[in-house]
């Protein structure tokens, strides 16, 4: 079976623009959480999201859109889909691919995806269609709200002919968007995929909609950066986050074989259902268990050789015990050996985009040897004692092998081993 390799990468989260900017502030324990100031939140019981810093604000590390997009173009498309080429676009050129045949294009293929794709541009139309009609409404209103027109938008700007095809399963879409990417060049009908995922649902809707399924935190909105505490006991709900990340992934001795540089490979995936509920996962967390379980299977490893958990734990009171029950289940009676972190600490839950981002800082944590923390876990739960949870500060150490789960709505689950590529 051919080899994946991980070779370029690309990121826009709450932490800020690029890769090196969100690993250097994750790891030194910032948060990227504060309160909404760019719409009317006035009524609604949640007043703080994970929104990516402008540049105006932050020199460093924000974004200014128009740096990226012709401000034309960007009027054509939806948040999430500028988003997605925006990461895009720094993968791709950290990768250095740049396909000169027409062969190569035929081999070159994106799987991006969205949890919930033009959330703001479907609401913004409805309102402009009711108050002045259909001919108000853009000719490019469906082609910028659709989520596998961020797939076709990456394609059409570099070119790439190979397999184009999105994702649409909640909060696991990125780690769906990458295994089955990675199956694609495994199976060989491409030798380099785009793969990863991107969103943009911090509007009044999307807001309104969590709050009403009692998703969300509340009690926090005055102190937006302690909101986000995973497995902590004053967690009360998951915090809304924006943004993408994009991987280039590729065979192996295709990558070899042009000299680039490789991060990491993806060893293992597996997917499953709880077929249970349409919010909550199984009591005995049993989905995500076998989804654990079938991706170390499928990467050749045993649970032990597990060194880092880059958790799904969103921080909801159901949701992170469940998941760590099935962690270990997974692990026996060697759970102290493997560090277990929520990145969603510090970024918020960046629902289809969550699972692409948090892959790709397991891919840095590979790279740089450190589990990054869980931010404000102050009080464990009871049943988190005995984990190694990487409480409020970084943890250097050996990290070989990696596990990134990402579980969604309707029992959608998916789980991606990476490793070290020696």
């Amino acid at each position: 079976m051919r080899r994946v390799v991980v070779t370029g990468l690309g990121l826009l989260t709450p932490l800020g623009v690029g890769v090196n900017t969100n690993w250097n502030r994750l790891v030194s324990g910032s948060v990227g959480i504060n309160k909404i100031d760019n719409f009317d939140v006035s009524d609604l019981p949640c007043k703080i999201a994970g929104q990516i810093p402008k540049k105006s604000d932050d020199p460093e590390g924000g974004l200014s859109i128009e740096d990226w997009i012709e401000p034309r173009e960007y009027k054509r498309i939806d948040r999430f889909i500028a988003y997605g080429l925006i990461s895009a676009t720094q993968a791709i050129e950290d990768s250095g691919w740049i396909p000169d045949s027409e062969n190569q294009k035929n081999r070159t293929g994106v799987i991006l995806g969205s949890g919930i794709g033009g959330l703001e541009t479907i609401s913004n139309t409805t309102e402009l269609l009711n108050s002045k009609g259909p001919r108000k409404v853009s000719p490019f209103f469906i082609p910028s709200a659709l989520i596998n027109l961020l797939s076709g938008q990456v394609s059409i700007k570099y070119g790439f002919k190979g397999p184009n095809h999105s994702v649409v399963t909640a909060c696991s879409t990125g780690a769906h968007a990458i295994g089955d990417a990675s199956r694609i060049i495994r199976y060989g009908d491409a030798d380099v995929m785009i793969a990863g995922g991107a969103e943009a649902a911090c509007c009044r809707i999307g807001m309104a909609g969590f709050a009403a399924a009692r998703a969300l935190s509340t009690n926090f909105n005055n102190d937006p950066m302690l909101s986000s505490r995973p497995w902590d006991t004053d967690r009360d709900g998951f915090v809304m986050g924006e943004g993408a990340g994009v991987l280039v992934l590729e065979e192996k001795e295709h990558a070899l074989e042009r000299g680039a540089k490789i991060y990491a490979e993806i060893k293992g995936y597996g997917l499953s259902g709880d077929a249970h509920h349409i919010t909550a996962p199984a009591e005995n967390g049993d989905g995500g268990f076998r989804a654990m379980l079938s991706a170390i299977k499928d990467a050749g490893i045993s649970a032990t050789d597990l060194d880092y958990i880059n958790a799904h734990g969103t921080s909801t009171p159901l949701g992170d015990i469940i998941e760590l029950r099935a962690i270990g289940r997974l692990l026996g009676q060697k759970i102290e050996n493997t560090s277990i972190s929520s990145t969603k600490s510090a970024t918020g839950h960046l629902l289809g985009a969550a699972g692409a981002i948090e892959a790709i800082y397991s891919i840095l944590s590979i790279v740089n040897q450190i589990a990054p923390p869980t931010n404000n876990l102050v009080n464990p739960d009871i049943d988190s004692l005995g984990f190694d949870l990487v409480p409020i500060k970084s943890k250097k150490r050996k990290i070989k092998n990696v596990l990134s789960n990402s579980f969604g709505f309707g029992g959608t689950n998916a789980s991606l081993v990476i490793g070290s590529s020696d």
